[in-house]
Protein backbone atom coordinates (compact mmCIF):
# COMPACT_ATOMS: atom_id res chain seq x y z
CA UNK A 1 0.00 0.00 0.00
CA UNK A 2 1.53 3.47 -1.03
CA UNK A 3 1.30 5.93 1.40
CA UNK A 4 2.79 9.39 1.35
CA UNK A 5 2.91 11.48 4.29
CA UNK A 6 4.10 15.19 4.23
CA UNK A 7 5.33 17.59 7.37
CA UNK A 8 6.92 20.68 8.03
CA UNK A 9 4.00 23.12 7.84
CA UNK A 10 3.31 25.51 10.46
CA UNK A 11 2.67 29.45 11.23
CA UNK A 12 5.65 31.34 9.96
CA UNK A 13 6.19 35.68 9.27
CA UNK A 14 6.74 36.66 6.35
CA UNK A 15 9.97 36.65 5.03
CA UNK A 16 10.80 33.47 6.89
CA UNK A 17 11.83 29.91 5.91
CA UNK A 18 9.68 26.26 6.26
CA UNK A 19 11.40 23.39 4.72
CA UNK A 20 8.85 20.37 4.46
CA UNK A 21 9.12 16.75 3.88
CA UNK A 22 7.29 13.87 2.38
CA UNK A 23 7.64 10.42 3.25
CA UNK A 24 6.98 7.44 1.17
CA UNK A 25 5.90 4.36 2.39
CA UNK A 26 5.12 1.01 0.58
CA UNK A 27 7.13 1.67 -2.48
CA UNK A 28 10.56 2.36 -3.74
CA UNK A 29 10.85 6.28 -4.31
CA UNK A 30 13.44 5.75 -7.49
CA UNK A 31 10.39 4.42 -9.16
CA UNK A 32 8.36 7.90 -8.95
CA UNK A 33 8.96 11.36 -10.27
CA UNK A 34 7.09 13.76 -7.56
CA UNK A 35 5.63 16.52 -7.17
CA UNK A 36 4.53 19.42 -4.84
CA UNK A 37 1.18 21.20 -5.12
CA UNK A 38 -0.64 23.60 -3.05
CA UNK A 39 -4.36 24.76 -2.33
CA UNK A 40 -5.25 28.10 -0.77
CA UNK A 41 -8.89 28.09 0.45
CA UNK A 42 -11.45 28.74 -2.27
CA UNK A 43 -8.64 28.38 -5.09
CA UNK A 44 -8.00 25.05 -7.07
CA UNK A 45 -5.15 22.84 -6.43
CA UNK A 46 -1.92 24.23 -8.31
CA UNK A 47 1.46 23.46 -9.22
CA UNK A 48 4.92 24.06 -7.45
CA UNK A 49 7.27 22.24 -8.17
CA UNK A 50 8.31 18.80 -9.58
CA UNK A 51 11.57 16.36 -9.38
CA UNK A 52 12.07 13.67 -11.99
CA UNK A 53 12.93 9.81 -10.46
CA UNK A 54 16.61 10.52 -10.44
CA UNK A 55 16.31 13.94 -9.10
CA UNK A 56 18.81 15.16 -12.31
CA UNK A 57 15.96 17.41 -13.11
CA UNK A 58 13.73 20.24 -11.48
CA UNK A 59 11.00 22.62 -12.39
CA UNK A 60 9.29 25.19 -10.07
CA UNK A 61 6.18 27.48 -10.97
CA UNK A 62 6.75 30.98 -11.59
CA UNK A 63 5.58 32.20 -8.56
CA UNK A 64 7.96 30.37 -6.12
CA UNK A 65 11.06 30.25 -8.54
CA UNK A 66 14.08 31.47 -6.60
CA UNK A 67 12.29 31.00 -3.10
CA UNK A 68 11.67 27.20 -3.32
CA UNK A 69 13.77 24.77 -3.93
CA UNK A 70 12.78 20.51 -4.41
CA UNK A 71 15.34 17.74 -3.86
CA UNK A 72 15.11 14.79 -2.82
CA UNK A 73 17.00 11.60 -1.32
CA UNK A 74 15.96 8.36 -2.69
CA UNK A 75 17.66 6.26 0.32
CA UNK A 76 15.72 7.78 2.48
CA UNK A 77 12.34 7.73 0.59
CA UNK A 78 11.79 11.36 1.09
CA UNK A 79 11.50 14.75 -1.04
CA UNK A 80 11.68 18.00 0.43
CA UNK A 81 10.66 21.69 -0.14
CA UNK A 82 12.94 24.05 0.73
CA UNK A 83 10.36 27.60 1.18
CA UNK A 84 12.72 30.84 1.63
CA UNK A 85 11.49 34.47 1.84
CA UNK A 86 7.93 33.42 2.14
CA UNK A 87 5.10 35.34 1.44
CA UNK A 88 1.53 35.69 2.61
CA UNK A 89 -0.01 34.48 -0.71
CA UNK A 90 1.87 31.20 -0.31
CA UNK A 91 -0.70 29.97 2.72
CA UNK A 92 -1.89 26.72 1.58
CA UNK A 93 -2.35 23.45 2.21
CA UNK A 94 0.45 21.85 0.70
CA UNK A 95 1.01 18.19 -0.77
CA UNK A 96 2.90 15.95 -2.68
CA UNK A 97 2.24 13.39 -4.58
CA UNK A 98 3.61 10.80 -7.00
CA UNK A 99 4.03 10.64 -11.48
CA UNK A 100 4.79 7.60 -13.27
CA UNK A 101 6.74 9.12 -15.94
CA UNK A 102 9.99 9.82 -15.58
CA UNK A 103 9.63 13.66 -15.09
CA UNK A 104 6.11 13.80 -13.73
CA UNK A 105 3.84 16.45 -14.45
CA UNK A 106 2.51 20.09 -13.59
CA UNK A 107 -1.14 18.82 -14.41
CA UNK A 108 -2.60 17.54 -10.76
CA UNK A 109 -4.76 15.35 -12.83
CA UNK A 110 -1.84 13.43 -14.39
CA UNK A 111 -0.31 12.46 -10.55
CA UNK A 112 -0.98 9.28 -9.18
CA UNK A 113 -1.41 8.81 -5.30
CA UNK A 114 -1.69 11.90 -2.58
CA UNK A 115 -0.59 12.61 0.84
CA UNK A 116 -3.09 14.19 3.01
CA UNK A 117 -1.14 17.72 3.18
CA UNK A 118 0.84 19.90 5.40
CA UNK A 119 -1.14 23.35 5.99
CA UNK A 120 1.87 26.31 5.45
CA UNK A 121 0.26 29.51 7.33
CA UNK A 122 2.67 32.92 6.43
CA UNK A 123 1.68 35.82 8.12
CA UNK A 124 2.29 39.32 7.22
Amino acid sequence: QVQLVESGGGLVQAGGSLRLSCALSGRTLSFYAMGWFRQAPGKEREFVARISRSGGATWHADSVKGRFTISRENDKNTVYLQMNNLEPEDTAVYYCATGMSTYGSSQPGDMDYWGNGTLVTVSS
